[in-house]
């Protein structure tokens, strides 16, 4: 399944929503990144190690299920997750891209790749239709939850790790 959609982060013809700047989406897919249960309630634990200049591997916990995988930061542009395959898990990989059409525009590209191949994609179609539902839903709630962090002040420069 491959999957991916966008989510405005400032619309110049909507007063009502507050803007975030470049810095501030960066800082909130980075710390996504490092810190996930801020993100995804369900998780029990996240390890962090290998870290290079440009990203890090690390190990999530769900109970008794544990998924490894990387995480590559190209700055102010692009988090992408890579799950190399694992017991009974298929690789697959996230990409997150922020894309500034102009100056007052801000938008996150999500991008989802299961790496299955045309004819399980077809046998899994009901599934991947939730699935895809299901990743729509966590992105924006990445999104409201990086608005929170920003509005308390958390995505400041000065409060990051």
């Amino acid at each position: 399944m491959k999957f991916e959609h966008l989510i405005e982060i400032n619309d110049p013809l909507n007063p009502l929503i507050d803007t975030l700047s470049l810095e501030q989406v960066w800082r909130g897919l980075v710390l996504r990144a490092e810190s996930p249960k801020l993100f995804v309630p369900h998780l029990d634990e996240c390890q962090i190690s290998e870290r290079s200049d440009d990203g890090f591997a690390r190990s999530l916990r769900y109970g008794e299920l544990v998924i490894n995988d990387t995480v590559q930061l190209l700055a102010q542009l692009q988090v992408r997750y890579t799950v190399p395959a694992q017991k009974d898990i298929s690789a697959s990989s996230l990409v997150m891209t922020v894309e500034m059409p102009d100056e007052a525009s801000l938008w996150v590209r999500f991008q989802y790749d299961d790496g299955h191949d045309a004819a399980t994609d077809a046998a899994n179609a009901m599934y991947d239709d939730l699935r895809r539902a299901a990743y729509k839903e966590s992105d924006i709630d990445t999104v409201r939850i990086m608005r929170e962090l920003a509005a308390e002040g958390r995505l400041d420069v000065g409060l990051l790790n």
